[in-house]
């Protein structure tokens, strides 16, 4: 057997125990990332124990993010169960080239400084600093609509909500429309934030089968029909981490699924205003099954944490009285800020430089990094780079840190129990400067031979 846990020496409820040997046995590399555990039948009948004792056991490890089942093909040691969940960048380390992190370098938030203080210079200005209207003034939301409108999707002020940041907003929805146990689909790879939220909600992450980073309509209806999903998250613009925009065909596909289907899509817009030329969300073809969430924190400010989430009705009254919950009220003066720049067109200002600043940067990785990272268009903020065979994400990442450089393996973005692949994340916005970047590049570039 893969996996033959001592319970000789351990007191207590025997599935507890059982946990508890399962996460040492993970810690000190015993069980390794992708191990197929022993049948539940199997494993009771060596241990002397009851079949429910190793069902509660597994059910728990499962919810602590340490297995992933799938019908018919056992269940897995999670790809990801060693991999760090945290992905922000600190400051403690200045010599550390930050490529880890997708943060917008702080001197694009010059405009956004400017506009802040002629804000606070207005007589209302200490309302700012009180309680608001939860789901966001008038004003607000309809700035929100317009917001939304950038990327082709057209709502009203009345199925629009505000929250404290994408990741509030996400997390909000997960906890507001889906309850522990429940099972959501999502690419094999994903940003992490949705894996800790879920992780924090007991919502179990199912990875739906792909084709050329794209969901698949068979990988979606067996996860229906086999895995019971009852809805699946998707970034479809400059998807994290491979920085893929999926293709129209495919966003009508699950579009017309959702529907069919009756399940809920969770459309992350994070991305969507930093393309060239977006694409209508899949919300513009189900607007009635999708939660389509939008934040300012990739394309104007990291810290201006204000998203705008279009809400179905159905939806409506579960996710606003989830995000009251969680926040009480978003930040008066983060919500005013966002609006105003929305409403006098500097939001347009900045974000066009963010894509001018990004295809500058884009194209040094292309040439730099040519036969390693992926084909996208020139304004991504991410790069995705395949690795020679002898590395893996996490080794790659340990090297680079060595060598003063911080990049993400592929092993904290993987869902489900496959090895992940051979190949980590870059960012493209983070360095400070473009001499930063390059320094950063010549770095990686040495590591890769």
């Amino acid at each position: 057997m893969s996996w033959k846990p001592d319970l000789s020496r351990t007191s207590g409820p025997k599935y507890l125990a059982l946990v508890s040997l399962m996460e040492e046995d993970i810690k000190n590399g015993t069980l390794k990332a992708g191990t197929k555990l022993p049948p539940q039948r199997e494993l009771a009948d060596y241990l002397n124990v009851n079949l429910s004792t190793i069902s509660r056991a597994f059910k728990l490890c499962g919810q602590k993010g340490l297995l992933s089942a799938s019908v018919g093909n056992g269940t897995y040691v999670c790809a990801d169960v060693s991999a760090e969940t945290i992905l922000l960048c600190g400051r403690e380390n200045p010599r550390m080239i930050e490529m880890g992190a997708l943060v917008p370098q702080v001197s694009g938030n010059r405009l956004v400084k400017i506009y802040t203080e002629r804000l606070l210079k207005r007589p209302d200005a200490l309302n700012l600093f009180s309680y608001d209207d939860p789901e966001g003034t008038g004003r607000q939301r309809e700035a929100g609509v317009a917001w939304l409108q950038k990327s082709g999707f057209s709502t009203d002020k009345d199925h629009v909500l505000l929250a404290a940041g994408g990741q509030n907003a996400l997390t909000a929805a997960l906890g507001a429309l889906l309850e522990r146990g429940d099972k959501l689909g999502t690419d094999p790879l994903t940003y992490p934030g949705v894996k800790t939220a879920a992780k924090l909600l007991g919502i179990h992450l199912i990875p739906i089968q792909n084709h050329d980073y794209e969901m698949t309509e068979e990988g979606i209806r067996y996860a229906v029909q086999n895995e019971k999903i009852k809805g699946i998250y998707v970034i479809p613009d400059y998807h994290n981490p491979t920085s893929h925009i999926m293709s129209l065909e495919t966003r009508k596909r699950i579009a017309e699924l959702a529907r069919e289907k009756h399940i809920l899509v969770i459309e992350d817009g994070i991305n969507n205003l930093l393309t060239e030329n977006p694409l209508p969300p899949i919300a513009s073809f189900a607007p009635e099954q999708v939660i389509y969430l939008s934040s300012l924190s990739k394309t104007i400010a990291a810290g201006l944490r204000t998203a705008f989430v279009h809400v179905p009705d159905q939806y409506h009254r579960c996710l606003a009285t989830t995000l009251y919950s969680m926040n009480i009220s978003i930040s008066p003066l983060l919500a005013a800020v966002s609006a105003g720049l929305i409403a006098d067109g500097t939001a347009d200002e900045i974000i066009r430089g963010r894509k001018e600043e990004l295809r500058r940067r884009n194209h040094i990785i292309s040439q730099s990094l040519k036969g390693f990272a992926l084909d996208c268009p020139p304004t991504s903020p991410m790069r995705y780079l395949r690795l020679p065979d002898y590395f893996t994400g996490k080794s790659f990442e340990i090297c680079a840190k060595q060598a003063g450089v911080q990049v993400y393996g592929a092993e904290r973005f993987s869902v489900g129990n496959k090895p992940a692949e051979k190949a980590v994340r870059i960012s493209v916005i983070t360095p400070p400067s473009m001499g930063d970047l390059e320094e950063g590049i010549r770095r990686l570039r040495g590591i890769l031979g």
